[in-house]
């Protein structure tokens, strides 16, 4: 395998090819500039927001409070922070988004509305609209004078956008849409709704429309489990004449729209729940340490630092993927300009091209997020379950986050999907490495390797054996069933759990060794607890994926080799994990909150 390493990393080739600690982009080396956008952002969240939340989350009774919040932010140059100067933006760079993403995920169902109309809401026509469009919308769109949503999903199209019934039809020198969306973030107060419709029964196309259109109109506000403050609505399209100029992009093309879209969308998801993490956590931690009994804080026992170390580590490693994928997008943006592209083509190419780590990440991020609440109010006990404390809400606006931006079973397969495309197109050389691995396990396995003496030896090891673990058996799943593997969901799902634990530990592994070359080992000893906890974690995961995936379509002598491979490549040598997440928990309760 490969430990060839630059800037211009493409997206998959972690499978086949190694990252240096130099080259990864870290939150630590968040610059003086970014520390100062964050700190504004979380003054004015901590003071104009968080102590409404209960009336955020009261929204029929509020109907004005989100829109009104959204115009302060605006002020401050939230919205527009990502917007070219010439529509009255600041155009900070993708690291600089990625800090920011990360301030607003603390306020649960503000950062739902500001999600849908920084993104989903106001990309569509920053990447795909005409001159004339982004003259029109993009200032106000920044200054929060125009709020936006985003119209995809209908009643029988949600995760198969594509098979939408709303039909779009050209009469003269307008379009006439008729159809329903569904469950449309911000329809409540939207200015300005992004909606797709089929044209000519099925070019997938996007269109501008305007709040007052003549046969637009909105149903009641649903009534979810969480994100209440967030106005979530059907919108109902009735013989809505726009002009022909409202065309967003090309007829037809409305899915690059959509999926590219959501590329973003997904990474920006990531950031801001792993905020959301470290909040529950400071939360939790500070409960853990106030709350006495047997006439002890509950943070004295074991099996409550096990749960806040836990959490701490499975956010630590979100965090590194996270601002490690944040890195390589921002290198892959400069490199575009470099080449004559502008900044928002080059924002557009560079996510596209890490589409499989966007999916991967927003499936880490959600799934961090629901583990560490859901722990958070096992701390809290009977008092978590109380809508009187912040652990309760918290709870219940996770869990959407599987769910929208495409679900979490359709990013599995989506990242896989990718894979086996580039590798297809010779993109990206899979099919190299997993036959040599193959050839490998017929190999006796070589045992005189004593490491380096670096303390993350072990762990760069099994990470570098289970990307074999992965080659191998997605190699001989994609021979067995060549076009027809697409069908087969649960081993592309065990893929994707394999491809998601290895990115994950390499990049918590490549953060903790830049730290241990800035800082040494003594000051990063508690990322180093975290990391071993997460590879050795991650590699026993890797093993029952790898199992579940070979164990559905290798037979007789084949399956018992490649599961000697499986548990070959994913070794990791016997660790005192309990010593370890003490040591985690430590730290978390000395300082009172996340501490990393």
């Amino acid at each position: 395998m490969s430990t060839e390493r630059n800037n211009n990393l493409k997206g998959g080739e972690f499978l086949i090819k190694e990252q240096t600690a130099q080259s990864t982009f870290i939150p630590e080396q968040v610059n003086e500039e970014q520390k100062m956008f964050r700190d504004m952002t979380r003054d004015f969240l901590e003071k104009e927001v968080t102590p409404l939340r209960e009336k955020i989350d009261k929204q029929l009774e509020n109907p004005d409070l989100v829109p009104e919040l959204m115009h302060k932010i605006a002020e401050l140059g939230i919205l527009s922070a990502a917007l070219p100067e010439e529509f009255g933006g600041m155009s900070v760079d993708f690291n600089t988004e990625s800090v920011l993403s990360e301030e607003l995920g603390k306020t649960q169902s503000f950062s739902v509305a500001l999600a849908a109309h920084m993104g989903i809401g106001t990309l569509p026509i920053l990447y795909y609209g005409t001159e004339e469009q982004k003259k029109k919308y993009l200032p106000g769109l920044g200054d929060g004078t125009i709020k936006a949503s985003y119209c995809l999903t209908e009643p029988d199209s949600g995760s198969d956008a594509l098979a939408a019934k709303s039909k779009a039809v050209l009469d003269g020198d307008e379009w006439v849409i008729n159809g329903q969306k569904m469950w449309i973030t911000n329809a409540g107060f939207a200015d300005l709704f992004t909606v797709f419709a089929q044209v000519d029964g099925d070019k997938f196309t996007a269109f501008i429309i305007e709040k007052g259109t003549p046969g637009l109109s909105l149903g009641d506000e649903e009534v979810k489990l969480g994100i209440k403050g967030s106005s979530t609505r059907q919108v109902f399209l009735d013989n809505v004449r726009v002009p022909k100029s409202n065309l967003l992009g090309e007829i037809g093309k409305g899915h690059k729209i959509a999926f590219n879209v959501l590329n973003i969308g997904r990474y920006k998801l990531c950031a801001m729940v792993m905020g959301g993490s470290k909040k529950s956590i400071d939360i939790a931690t500070n409960y853990a340490n106030e709350r006495k009994q047997f006439g002890v804080a509950i943070s004295s026992f074991g099996a409550i630092q096990h749960k806040l170390a836990e959490m701490a580590i499975k956010t630590y490693a979100t965090d590194s993927a996270t601002y490690r994928v944040s890195g390589l997008i921002t290198d892959k943006i400069a490199e575009l300009v470099a080449e004559g592209k502008t900044k928002v083509e080059g924002k557009l190419i560079a996510a596209e091209e890490y589409s499989i780590e966007c999916a991967l990440l927003k499936i880490l991020g959600s799934e961090t997020l629901d583990y560490v609440v859901d722990e958070a109010v096992q701390i809290f006990g009977g008092t978590g379950y109380s809508e009187e404390y912040p652990v309760a809400s918290m709870y219940r606006d996770a869990r959407i986050n599987r769910i929208f931006e495409g679900t979490n079973e359709i990013n599995r397969m989506l990242a896989v999907g990718q894979l086996l495309k580039k590798a297809m197109k010779g993109e990206i050389d899979l099919m190299g490495p997993a036959m040599k691995i193959q050839e490998e396990l017929m190999e006796i396995p070589d045992f005189g390797d004593d490491g380096d003496g670096s303390p993350l030896y072990e762990d760069k090891k099994a990470v570098r054996q289970a990307k074999k673990a992965i080659l191998m058996a997605a190699g001989a799943a994609a021979q067995k069933y060549m076009m027809e593997l697409e069908k087969q969901q649960e081993i592309l799902m065990n893929l994707a759990d394999m491809a998601l634990d290895v990115f994950t530990a390499e990049s918590t592994i490549l953060r903790t060794e830049k730290l241990i070359e800035q800082q040494g080992e003594e000051a990063t000893a508690g990322q180093i607890a975290m990391t071993k906890c997460y590879v050795n974690d991650a590699m026993e995961r890797c093993y029952l994926s790898g199992k579940h995936a070979i164990s559905a379509f290798a037979k007789d002598d084949m399956l018992v080799m490649m599961h000697m491979g499986i548990k070959r490549f994913t070794k990791y040598p016997l660790t005192d994990t309990i010593a370890l997440r003490r040591k985690v928990a430590a730290l978390l309760i000395a300082e009172n909150k996340y501490c990393f």
